[in-house]
């Protein structure tokens, strides 16, 4: 399914920037991406540290703040919100943030819940956006909170790519583990750069199981995604996590790929570049 949707930017804007790539790291699964000018926040949390949310038998603990807060932030477009339903993707300040992207993409339930600017998409749904002389598709991706036959509620990925240049494309993960599904958007797209969302995350009450990527999944989605820069994201700031930065390096190192690794920095822009040339942007 196509719909197109207008956007203000004007055409020397988009001209400018054409495919760059910066990301500001926020917290958790929380970055700013600029993308081509187009300006997208991914699974706002603002909240402070100590936080926490209790859902029925589940308490999570928010460790660390976010970096920056949203009165710090530029104005950005869209939001890009793998689900609503779990604090650690969307918590309070996060959800009031919304109102300032023009539209918000998300699964179909969390749209509903959200109402306003929401848009529901399952998966392989994709979205045309109109911005000056350019196309920006976004492409909803399967997904899979958890083991086969577990429900944690919908939950999605994103591909994103300018339709004159597919072969651009920037994958944000959601929370996931490794699945077919993901091998099946490694052959559907040609991915530039690829957010994962890692850690390993594990709620007891849920089950002894990680309800996202492990450092060895990320692994398997990188020899997928084989041309594309790994940024990894959400593998800390919570206490639900079980693997952090030095096991994603362990794993990466052993399988001889650390170089495909870009680390975000917190509260700084990064340009990405398919050269793995990365400066502080500004």
């Amino acid at each position: 399914m196509l719909v197109t949707f207008p956007h203000p930017l004007s055409f020397g804007s988009i001209q400018q920037n054409m495919n760059s790539l910066h990301i500001t790291y926020i917290g958790g699964p929380t970055l700013l991406l600029d993308f081509g000018g187009i300006r997208i926040l991914t699974d706002p949390t603002f909240d402070p540290a100590g936080a926490e949310y209790v859902s029925g038998p589940v308490t999570l603990h928010k460790l660390s703040p976010p970096a920056l807060q949203p009165d710090q932030l530029p104005s950005f477009d869209y939001v890009l919100l793998s689900h609503d339903h779990h604090s650690d993707n969307l918590d309070h300040a996060g959800h009031q943030s919304l109102q300032r992207a023009e539209l918000v993409f998300t699964t179909p339930e969390g749209a509903q819940r959200l109402g306003g600017n929401a848009i529901g998409m399952d998966a392989w749904d994709s979205r045309d956006l109109r911005i000056a002389d350019r196309t920006l598709r976004i492409f909803a991706t399967p997904a899979r909170h958890g083991p086969a036959g577990l429900e944690r509620g919908a939950v999605t990925g994103f591909v994103i790519f300018f339709t004159d240049s597919p072969d651009q494309g920037l994958y944000i993960s959601g929370d996931t583990v490794w699945y077919e599904g993901i091998a099946e958007i490694a052959r559907r797209f040609r991915i530039q750069t690829a957010v994962l969302h890692l850690g390993a995350a594990r709620v007891p009450e849920v089950g002894e199981f990680p309800l996202t990527m492990t450092a060895e999944e990320a692994v398997q989605a990188a020899k997928a995604f084989s041309d594309a820069i790994i940024v990894p994201t959400h593998f800390e700031g919570w206490a639900h996590f079980s693997e952090g930065k030095e096991d994603i390096l362990r794993a990466f190192r052993a399988a001889g790929m650390e170089q495909r690794l870009c680390w975000p920095k917190a509260g700084e822009a990064i340009e990405v570049r398919p050269s793995q040339d990365l400066r502080t942007a500004g």
